[in-house]
């Protein structure tokens, strides 16, 4: 093993040269076991790795903390490897992490393509892959589609949700396979090259375990029967780990994803949604709310046909997810500085408070 099979590349090289005159080592991020993070050199060996109080001081956010995926400069010890640095990301991943929070949580690092895993029955949903797409988009890296389990539909449902999908994306691969007849693997061994990194995400239940097991040619993930009243099979994969596979390639899988909340900005949404603001360029007036105003150019589309009402709902909501996210972070970082102003005042008046006792100190 190498560190070009772990997807080592020159951009990476130049950004390491300032470690390496410190003596420590590349590595690439398998896992994260909370306390610690699996890490793997370029000669093959694993470390139980731990984060320098350095990287967690420095970082504004979790989602600048090392993820899977990730580079980073190891030193090694005799009795411990200590991660002193994470380098620059050349692709990311990521989405607003799950619930209320305002945050970042980073799905993968580095990777080249992400593959989602589907299926053309009850997991099919426009408005969720849209927002993969879009996450996607913003990552860097090349999307693909497996509309996977064809073997449980017709031949008719499975083409309408291709067309459907290369309507959303035009750029994104979309393939119709079947894990259990192996049309899962040959597509995807088409990806995995030496050196590629892989991200494998989707819902639970829609095969992307099985599909894991057949790379790896083992079973690496234990997988249950489907259920007969919902098509779906139990999802077993509990946490993010990155893979070298025997046959070349990397692979990242991940959980299963219940929500696909934002992770974007207006520029990416823009460009999902272009054909929208091409409409909207026709309006009238430039502050059009494409609702009542006279000459909206958005409402002669919906009633004429031209634009998909549910295509159009899926953009302001995305908008207004976005926008909210906008003024959650600010007002989080409203309060951060607020917080920190009044610890501010807080020592200077103990500060003062000191002097008054003592004028005079010793030092």
């Amino acid at each position: 093993m190498t560190l070009k099979d772990l997807g080592w590349h020159e951009w990476f090289a130049e950004a390491f040269v300032p470690f390496r005159a410190k003596g420590w080592q590349p590595a690439r991020l398998l896992r994260d076991n909370n306390l610690t993070c699996g890490a793997l050199l370029g000669d093959g060996e694993e470390h139980d790795a731990v984060i320098c109080g350095k990287l967690y001081h420095d970082a504004a956010t979790d989602a600048e903390l090392p993820a899977v995926g990730d580079w980073v400069a190891l030193e090694v010890k005799k009795d411990e490897a200590v991660i002193r640095a994470r380098l620059p990301r050349r692709t990311c991943l990521s989405r607003k992490a799950p619930g209320r929070s305002t945050e970042e949580q980073v799905m993968a690092a580095n990777v080249d393509v992400v593959v989602v895993v589907t299926d053309a029955g009850p997991d099919f949903s426009e408005r969720r892959m849209e927002r993969y797409f879009a996450i996607i988009g913003r990552s860097g890296a090349r999307p693909v589609v497996l509309l996977n389990k064809s073997d449980l539909y017709s031949a008719a449902e499975n083409r309408a949700a291709a067309e459907t999908l290369r309507r959303l994306s035009p750029d994104a691969d979309i393939h119709i396979t079947s894990a259990e007849k192996g049309k899962s693997l040959k597509v995807l061994k088409g990806y995995l090259q030496r050196g590629v990194t892989v991200a494998l995400v989707g819902s639970s239940g829609v095969g992307k375990s099985s599909i894991v097991n057949q790379l790896l040619g083992d079973e690496y993930q234990w997988t249950d029967e489907v259920n007969e009243v919902t098509g779906k099979g139990r999802h077993t994969t509990t946490a993010r780990e990155l893979m070298i596979l025997p046959g070349g390639g990397i692979l990242i899988d991940n959980p299963g994803i219940r929500e696909v909340h934002m992770w974007t900005d207006e520029t990416t949404l823009r460009e999902r949604f272009a054909d929208i603001a091409v409409i909207a360029s026709g309006c009238r007036f430039h502050d059009c709310r494409h609702g009542s105003d006279a000459g909206c150019a958005i409402r002669e589309a919906l009633e004429g046909g031209r634009l998909d009402e549910a295509r159009y709902e899926a953009f302001l909501k995305l908008d207004d997810e976005i926008a909210e996210l906008r003024r959650n972070r600010q007002k989080r970082r409203m309060t951060v500085e607020r917080i920190a102003r009044r610890e501010q005042r807080e020592r200077a008046k103990r500060f003062a408070d000191r002097r008054q006792l003592d004028p005079d100190p010793e030092f």
